[in-house]
């Protein structure tokens, strides 16, 4: 088994910064990409940053310059550095890993269990 466990949602004013952190854990071989998406009220689930195992990136345009997606291969965790926070990043951010769990397996998406940021004043 293989679990993702979030931390560091919260309440935060518009404008202010918050940072998330997701550690996985388990049967783990290796973790080829890890990311962050996140779900708002009636709306679909969006990728907001991803990040390969050697570091390449890739932001969603809403977050582009405000976010940043960094990660710790030995330590199998990934975080999401965000700031200049808007009302419109109120949403459940959830991790995600695709993990190989032995050398000739097939990778598997994993997910956190989500953590709730909301930006208001």
């Amino acid at each position: 088994q293989v679990q993702l466990v979030e931390s560091g949602g919260g309440l935060v004013q518009p404008g202010g910064s918050l940072r998330l952190s997701c550690a996985a854990s388990g049967s783990i071989f290796s973790i080829n990409d890890m990311g962050w998406y996140r779900q708002a009220p009636g709306k679909q689930r969006e990728l907001v940053a991803s990040i390969a195992r050697f570091g390449m990136t890739n932001y969603a345009d809403s977050v582009k310059g405000r976010f940043t997606i960094s990660r710790d291969n030995a330590k199998n965790t990934v975080w999401l550095q965000m700031n200049s926070l808007e009302p419109e990043d109120t949403a459940v951010y959830y991790c995600n890993a695709v993990v190989f769990r032995c050398q000739a397996c097939k990778s598997v998406d994993h997910w956190g269990q989500g953590t709730q940021v909301t930006v208001s004043s």
